[in-house]
């Protein structure tokens, strides 16, 4: 029986409609299950306020889920962490191998711990400051347009008693200080403290001997301060926020106006022709340690050293890669006066020392 043309047609289109179905069918019957969704554990630790940025980006949270990881923390200086009650927590993330240090001599054992992240100590003040402090001979501006302090002539000026008008600041009120977290809390302020500690000892790492004969030195200059905060974080939103009138300088990590650039770009907008950063000449280098108290804590501490992690460190919160590689020009965040390469840098001194250093500063009043 001939079919017309209609029932052709008509023919055709109910075998391509079966094909699609049977193809349907036999593609979705090879596909493999899909993946059961991944168990989540609750990861909680202590963490030092410069990287609470990092740890609330969507995308270091996406990729911890991605790893079963929901990721919790307080926030507490770097020592002060060492002497907290550590009940239920999988990781501590101190800002230093010195805190490190100083948590295993309190009998804090980690199962396992790394260096994740490097950042330079620096100093933040004011354009007003730098430019005083440039004709006062205690800064000076290389050529690429990077200020640099030196801190023979710094530390000698605070043990001095001078002014801030005597070092070239006419505009500051009462004797020249750099304003820093508690040294006894926090690691910035304790970094700081040894660096102090190293300048009065000649350029040498301070020893348990050099910071007894200094101590008293050491302890006046941080009085200067009067009150000082526990976290490097409030310690920089208060210079932020405060101005030069209360906090013409402060100690604090490269990384936190690089933050603030990516991060915070209006706020950044706001403070850039004004707030400058200064390298201590020399500077040390901070070493964010990781200490995973726990198989959940070696997760993260796995997750953190991973390349896309240290990208993201880098790239959106300034935090210089623990290997020093994968990581491009620091000009990227466009904050003047930055340094790719800090070639003037001191070692921290050794155990013995900063637990002496932290003796002493105890019995600074605030």
């Amino acid at each position: 029986m001939k079919l017309s043309k209609s029932k052709i047609i008509g023919l055709i289109a109910l075998l391509a409609v079966v094909a699609v179905v049977c193809g349907t069918l036999v593609w979705r019957q090879s596909q493999p299950e899909p993946a059961a969704p991944i168990e989540q554990v609750t990861v909680t630790g202590y963490l030092g306020g410069e990287k609470i940025g990092l740890f609330d980006d969507a995308a270091f949270k996406t990729a911890a889920s991605k790893q079963g990881l929901d990721v919790d923390y307080r926030k507490a200086g770097s020592l002060a962490m060492m002497d907290a009650d550590r009940s239920g927590m999988d990781y501590l993330f101190p800002s230093s191998r010195a805190a490190v240090e100083y948590g295993n001599a309190k009998g804090v054992k980690a199962q396992q711990s790394d260096i994740v992240f490097n950042s330079p100590i620096v100093l933040y003040t004011h354009k007003t400051v730098v430019d005083g402090l440039v004709a006062g001979g205690l800064i000076t501006k290389d050529q690429s347009g990077a200020y640099h302090m030196d801190m023979a002539k710094a530390v000698d000026a605070m043990r001095q008693n001078k002014t801030w008008a005597d070092v070239g600041y006419a505009a500051g009120y009462g004797q020249f200080r750099i304003d820093s977290t508690d040294p006894v809390q926090s690691n910035s302020g304790n970094e700081y403290a040894a660096l102090i500690a190293t300048v009065l000892n000649g350029g040498q790492p301070a020893t348990v001997d050099s910071v007894a004969r200094d101590g008293a030195t050491i302890a006046g200059i941080f009085a200067k301060s009067g009150w000082m905060e526990t976290s490097s974080e409030d310690s920089f939103n208060q210079f932020l926020t405060l101005g030069v009138g209360s906090k013409p300088m402060m100690v604090g990590y490269e990384s936190q106006i690089l933050d603030l650039a990516v991060n915070q770009p209006d706020a950044f907008k706001q403070i850039k022709d004004d707030v400058t950063i200064v390298y201590p000449t020399p500077t040390v280098w901070s070493t964010h340690t990781m200490m995973a108290l726990d198989g959940n804590g070696v997760k993260l501490l796995n997750l953190l050293k991973t390349p896309a992690m240290q990208k993201l460190a880098w790239e959106r919160h300034g935090f210089r890669a623990a290997n020093f590689v994968g990581t491009d020009s620091i000009s990227r965040f466009k904050v003047p006066g930055t340094l790719d390469q800090i070639s003037a840098v001191s070692e921290l001194p050794n155990n013995d020392a900063m637990q002496k250093l932290i003796a002493t500063l105890k019995g600074v009043k605030q």
